[in-house]
């Protein structure tokens, strides 16, 4: 996989793989704080059904530029890190 990060013509939007990249980190992170306030609740003992039924149905956050950000700087690391392995070879 050596050309992990792909970019349009233009060379400032990333490839459809990134951004699928991108929707699942964004997906799975919502996914975690829906358990850790899933897990609140019970430890808190607050387990009517009206509050199952909000957390249940809580809409995935949107993906905001910070996600995005941290995404592409853990991409840019990686780039580095390869970059400096082929070039101690």
């Amino acid at each position: 996989m050596r050309n992990v990060r792909r970019f349009d013509q233009r060379g400032s939007q990333p490839d459809a793989r990134d951004r699928l990249i991108i929707a699942l980190y964004a997906q799975l992170k919502a996914e975690r704080q829906t358990r850790e306030t899933l897990e609140w609740v019970i430890r808190q003992g607050a387990l009517s059904p009206e509050v199952l039924e909000a957390i249940a149905a809580d809409p995935v956050p949107v993906v905001t530029s910070d996600d995005i950000a941290s995404v592409e700087k853990i991409i840019a690391l990686d780039e580095r890190r390869k970059g400096k392995q082929q070039g101690g070879k």
